[in-house]
């Protein structure tokens, strides 16, 4: 008995790609546990016409009802922005099938948002920053299933690096280690998430979306599995210098380890404290890194379908 995966195309998303026309994938978790109503509709909007003004069509991805959603229509969008968190399943590679089969909501992270664009057949991502090695790692083996995707489906994600509360360095090892292209985009530094500087030097650099479109038809043509990450710094005047930031993440840090915090419930704990202790700076610069990262996945998906 084979099943086919159970896509539903948003009909503008559908129209586009059968045209040949760019169109650039979201994930869904930023909505469901990223933020709440109605911010989070708010937020998923204006990412949407970010793209739109950019030539490219969005295509919000999410499992409702059963099948993976390519592209949301407004109605569905707002449903989707209105579920609470406790009744959206946060899917990775791990339980995507798990919840089309049991016809559950679930919101896509970086891994599930690639593995359903490849099955879309879109070829750009746009997100706010990946999931990676976690602080501790080599006791808690705590490592995103995002850099594993990376390095088997070939999508090519834009973020702003992987999220700073991570152990930045270890993540970037990992992906070498799995052969990942790590692109900066118009520095020789790796950015952090919410500041533009790491520290840590780019083992790639690219400044123009027409480069990252050819070197991913390259690496097809040289049949090289999995994707590539563009890490994208936030604008300038967005960012949260490291000096500022750092000791805010350490804060927040210490505090999840002396209330036990671990596994999935780490991350948006972390975040959450981090928005009450910069006093909502720190959300003000993830939305800014979003729709920036959004605009520059317009230009590459631009450049592709060309």
């Amino acid at each position: 008995m084979t099943h086919q995966a159970p896509l539903t195309f948003a009909p503008e998303v559908r129209d586009a790609l059968d045209r040949g026309l760019p169109v650039v994938a979201l994930e869904s978790t930023i909505i469901t546990h990223g933020m709440p109503w109605p911010q989070n509709l708010e937020m998923a909007e204006k990412v949407e016409a970010v793209i739109r003004e950019g030539g490219a069509v969005p295509a919000t991805i999410a499992v409702m009802g059963g099948r993976i959603h390519i592209g949301l229509t407004p109605e569905a969008l707002r449903a989707l922005a209105q579920t609470p968190p406790a009744e959206a399943m946060k899917l990775s590679r791990a339980d995507l099938a798990v919840c089309i089969a049991n016809g559950r909501t679930g919101a896509t992270t970086v891994a599930a948002t690639m593995i359903c664009a490849h099955l879309a057949g879109i070829k750009v991502f746009a997100t706010g920053g990946i999931g990676g090695v976690h602080r501790g790692a080599e006791t808690s083996f705590d490592i995103s299933a995002d850099l594993q995707e990376l390095a088997q489906t070939p999508v090519t994600v834009v973020a702003a690096g992987a999220k700073a509360i991570l152990d930045l360095p270890k993540t970037w090892e990992v992906l070498e280690t799995l052969g990942v292209p790590v692109i900066a985009y118009g520095q020789d530094e790796l950015p952090a998430f919410w500041s533009r500087a790491s520290g840590i030097k780019a083992p790639l650099r690219m400044d123009s979306p027409q480069e990252i479109a050819a070197a991913a038809a390259m690496r097809a043509a040289l049949g090289l599995r999995g994707g590539q990450l563009v890490a994208n710094p936030i604008p300038e005047a967005d960012e949260i210098a490291q000096d500022q930031i750092m000791p805010v993440i350490e804060q927040a840090l210490s505090e999840a380890a002396a209330q036990g915090i671990a596994a999935k419930a780490v991350t948006p704990f972390l975040l959450g404290r981090i928005f009450e202790l910069t006093e909502g700076r720190s959300l003000d610069s993830n939305i800014a890194l979003v729709l920036n990262n959004a605009r520059l996945a317009a230009r590459i998906a631009s450049a592709m379908a060309a």
